[in-house]
């Protein structure tokens, strides 16, 4: 059959497709608050990299929402995303960490370190081979931002609070492997999914807004950390509430095979 000369542009217009800027700008701003993070942790200012963590976590709740409001999302910008998580959550929390105070408990400390970055790599690979979701309103095992803000956030508060790493170094290795396994775990954790920014609300949401954003303002090391901190045990306090009540702990389909495992990220 002759190609005509609408079959030969159609996929000549498909190869010439732009990439959306707008959401991509945010996932590449958040890759550069755990690239930073790296390089401060390299000149010991690990307040610095603790802060450009915090910041990655913050553009990589936007880029997504960013994407479904303006109806700007594909394949490109997932896959985008999902490497940016690994150097953001994955790699720079590892590093920094292994730097701050692992590095003096030798095959111990590079041990923990690894550990935690396998986890965060494994638990990216799960997010996207799982792409049926059983219940939008729970995550399977701790999201990667919030391990790596529960191991940043601990970081940052001994570090404003005057303690020696070294001090810390076998807590700090307690953190690090509980925030890891607590990733790769079916553990439920809600996932504010059911939260719709175009939908009205009621007026104690806006309130309770307010009331955390003037809380961490008082010292943004604590209230952060303690926010974070909460949320990590939370999946385990939701795992043993839904055992009492005989609900089923598990969020996903028990279905080992790949890629065809169905369930929530």
């Amino acid at each position: 059959m002759p190609h005509t000369e609408d079959s030969i542009e159609e996929p000549q217009s498909r190869l010439r497709k732009g990439i959306y800027v707008l959401p991509n700008l945010f996932t590449l701003a958040a890759l550069f608050g755990g690239f930073y993070a790296i390089v401060m942790a390299m000149n010991n200012q690990f307040e610095a990299s603790a802060i450009g963590v915090f910041c990655a976590i913050v553009l990589d709740s936007l880029d997504g929402r960013v994407a479904r409001m303006t109806n700007t999302q594909t394949e490109f910008g997932a896959q985008m995303d999902s490497l940016a998580d690994m150097v953001s959550f994955g790699a720079a929390p590892a590093l920094i960490t292994y730097e701050w105070a692992l590095k003096d408990l030798g095959r111990w400390g590079w041990f923990a370190a690894f550990i935690y970055c396998a986890c965060a790599a494994l638990r990216l690979a799960r997010f996207n081979v799982n792409t049926t979701s059983v219940d939008k309103r729970f995550f399977q095992g701790l999201p990667s931002p919030a391990a790596a803000a529960l191991v940043l956030g601990f970081i940052w508060l001994m570090t404003d609070m005057g303690f020696s790493p070294v001090d810390n170094r076998w807590v700090m290795f307690a953190v690090i492997l509980y925030s890891g396994l607590t990733m790769v775990s079916n553990l439920p954790f809600y996932s504010f999914k059911d939260f719709q920014m175009r939908k009205s609300v009621p007026f104690a949401v806006i309130v309770s807004f307010a009331l955390i954003i003037a809380l961490i303002n008082i010292h943004p090391p604590t209230v952060l950390f303690s926010l974070f901190l909460v949320y990590g045990i939370s999946g385990y306090v939701v795992y043993v509430w839904r055992r009492y009540k005989g609900i089923p702990t598990s969020v996903i389909s028990t279905s080992t095979e790949e890629p065809d495992e169905k369930g929530l990220h």
